[in-house]
């Protein structure tokens, strides 16, 4: 996976409501190819009545979406890019596409 958690991405396809919009990973769901994104497809879950909330409830939270649906911001030129690896020094880096820039 070429998408970690922190990284600003966009949303590219999915629900009407979320495409387009940015936000930071919270988090990568590797086994399942997903990934939660800050602000991006809210979900209403409802609270069971507890000893910490007596009166149950509800809240709203992030779902998670595929991580084909989501695509990297480049920092220098805050669009989506695709993102490649290469090697620097005897490691791994990842690298935008568009400015050639380095990310890790």
């Amino acid at each position: 996976m070429r998408i970690k958690t922190g990284d600003l991405v966009e949303v590219i396809a999915g629900k009407k409501t979320n495409k387009g919009q940015q936000g930071k990973v919270l988090k990568v769901l590797k086994d399942k190819n997903r990934v939660v994104v800050e602000g991006v497809n809210m979900i209403t879950k409802h609270l069971r009545p507890s000893q910490s909330n007596p009166d149950g409830g509800t809240q709203t939270i992030e779902g998670s979406i595929h991580i084909s649906n989501v695509m990297l911001v480049d920092p220098k030129t805050k669009k989506p890019t695709r993102v490649g690896v290469e090697i620097k020094d005897g490691k791994k880096v990842r690298v935008t596409k568009k400015s050639g820039s380095v990310l890790d």
